[in-house]
């Protein structure tokens, strides 16, 4: 059996590649892991399961919730909570495991299984291959009163909104701030706790009916928001993707402004606040070339790591670093939250707002985003990316014609059977020049 977990749990089509037997399959193995290393001898181990508002995340919930309680596991389910929320209430329940049911940003009919340890922290890669390697394993299965209970935990919501309202020490008192929730799991949440701060609200995309999520909307499509804060006169809008664990920000003029800048922003902030550990911010290697120039020229260290917000947390809890993210605009404030948090970050950018007296566009002045250009190439062997003579050979020859003014990255996606080509340079047509030329040897050197 191939790897089933990819760079963020188990995903795909959801009743095809994702199952309701493969859920539940899963389930139990994670419990038996999970379980096993977090309960005590003389207590039933508790869970906690969310998940998203497509449909197919009421058949998915059903298995994972079975299978965890089959496995004498005691369940509280959370129902639709964003993926931080879940996190959040793994810890805040002293659960031994947590599970959100989410594609996140992915089209409405792909879903995923997220596992979380205790803690709510994302599982490390060994942890995911022990599951793998248990399922489908003989097991004793309990009877009687050694079954696991199932129970509604509604309440978590609640205590999930005062903890992100608590994190803020300020008000939002006169910003008026749009919300794009993608028809996904903060259409509550967000909203709520803008509210709770003293802005003016006006949500959009925030009414999910199980087909509607990232339809068009929220940090993957940004035109609806951008009209939205224009139209309104808004100080600033932001936009969540399907499960809210990401960000992207709109300033008063309607420009995008992206995870980089956002990262730099609230990077200044902890700074200023003496909350930047070691002036330290974790970013990926798909950042801007422009974010670590302005970080540097500012003398906080960037520390870069594999994409992946996981890969981020990896080396934040490595090095007790209090901030990090990706040009996505997940971002982790680990004084905070265990993992990204749209809604978090959103509040922190409005809040940076409001004690700086400064609008967005002035604060994201921060950086300079060099050109930057992303091709996908679909449909090609991944696998052989990184060691394909021919391949390599053009890489090293445009990182060598770009030199210090601009770097290339070709990555595999970790969900997708496709290779991200990512190009920055000092002009956009550079960048497109270099970007088509390597996709090109991509599609003709890794066809499938």
């Amino acid at each position: 059996m191939g790897r089933i977990f990819g760079t963020d749990g188990v995903r795909g089509l959801a009743n095809r590649d994702l199952t309701a037997e493969l859920a539940l399959d899963l389930s139990v193995a994670a419990a038996h892991v999970l379980g096993e290393a977090g309960a005590f001898a003389d207590q039933r181990p508790t869970a906690v399961v969310a998940r998203d508002p497509r449909a197919s995340g009421e058949f998915l919930e059903a298995a994972v919730v079975a299978g965890l309680a089959s496995a004498g596991v005691d369940v509280h389910r959370l129902g639709v909570v964003p993926t931080p929320g879940a996190a959040f209430l793994t810890a805040f329940l002293d659960a031994d495991m947590g599970v959100m049911i989410s594609a996140s940003h992915n089209p409405m009919p792909d879903n995923g299984i997220k596992f979380l340890a205790r803690g709510g922290h994302k599982l490390d890669d060994d942890i995911e291959i022990l599951i793998e390697n248990r399922l489908e394993e003989p097991w004793a299965r309990p009877t009687g009163a050694d079954v696991g209970r199932i129970g509604d935990s509604r309440a978590g919501v609640t205590t999930y909104v005062k903890h992100l309202v608590d994190s803020v020490p300020g008000r939002l008192d006169g910003l008026t701030v749009v919300l794009d929730c993608a028809n996904g799991a903060a259409f509550q949440v967000g909203p709520d706790v803008f509210h709770r701060l003293g802005a003016t609200v006006h949500a959009i995309h925030a009414e999910p009916d199980g087909q509607n999520i990232n339809a068009g909307c929220g940090s993957t499509h940004m035109g609806d928001l951008q009209k939205a804060v224009v139209e309104h006169g808004a100080d600033v809008g932001f936009a969540f993707d399907g499960d809210a664990d990401r960000c992207l920000a709109v300033d008063a003029e309607g420009n995008v402004v992206d995870g980089d800048h956002i990262l730099a922003i609230l990077a200044l902030a902890a700074r200023d606040e003496g909350r930047l550990l070691d002036d330290t911010v974790v970013a990926t290697v798909m950042s801007n070339l422009g974010f670590v120039q302005a970080m540097n020229a500012a003398g906080i260290t960037v520390l870069q790591t594999a994409v992946g917000d996981r890969y981020v947390l990896e080396a934040m809890r490595a090095g007790s670093f209090t901030l990090g993210g990706e040009q996505s605009g997940h971002v982790i404030m680990s004084d905070f939250a265990t993992t990204g948090d749209g809604v978090l970050t959103a509040v922190h950018m409005a809040a940076r707002m409001a004690v700086t007296g400064r609008p967005l566009a002035d604060l994201a002045t921060v950086m300079t985003r060099l050109p930057q250009v992303l091709l996908n190439v679909p449909d090609v062997d991944k696998a052989r990316a990184d060691t394909d003579p021919v391949l390599q050979g053009e890489i090293a020859a445009a990182a060598a014609r770009l030199g210090e003014t601009g770097r290339v990255l070709l990555r595999q996606s970790g969900t997708e059977p496709l290779v991200r080509v990512m190009v920055e340079a000092p002009t956009v047509e550079l960048a497109n020049e270099v970007a088509e030329h390597l996709a090109g040897v991509v599609r003709a050197t890794l066809a499938l």
